[in-house]
């Protein structure tokens, strides 16, 4: 299982405002900001010390980007959570990638919502049962 996912930022303030938008919703907590590495903030499961989601400046020193292909899924506790996460992400910076509603072809009870961040990092939220 996973560790942690980390996604690149420059503007850190910016993107935790985005970021705790988007996931308290779902759940999860701000952990500590990174010690020993570069400037960054993670979320994680109350309780949990992994995994987590952190978003750092980039270790080489080089600006952000979007990885092509590349996205993060978070699971939601209800539909309504999707609704209002995908509603924050577009609130604070976010646009649209597909809006919240059933996705039948990957399974009838499968509801999600498409963001990317104000990076271009795409994200999923989604709800099954």
């Amino acid at each position: 299982m996973f560790s942690h996912v980390m996604v690149g930022a420059r503007d850190i303030a910016a993107m935790a405002r985005f970021y705790d938008a988007v996931l308290l919703p779902l759940g999860l907590e701000r952990g500590p900001d990174s010690a020993g590495g570069p400037r960054g903030v993670c979320w994680r499961a109350p309780g949990h010390r992994h995994p987590t989601f952190d978003v750092q400046e980039p270790f080489d020193g080089q600006p952000p980007s979007a990885g092509n292909g590349c996205m993060v899924a978070f699971t939601a506790p209800s539909r309504a959570a999707v609704d209002v996460a995908h509603a924050a992400a577009l609130a604070h910076g976010g646009t649209d990638e597909g809006p919240p509603g059933l996705r039948p072809r990957y399974a009838p009870d499968y509801y999600g919502a498409y963001m990317r961040d104000p990076v271009g990092n795409k994200l999923h939220v989604v709800h099954r049962g």
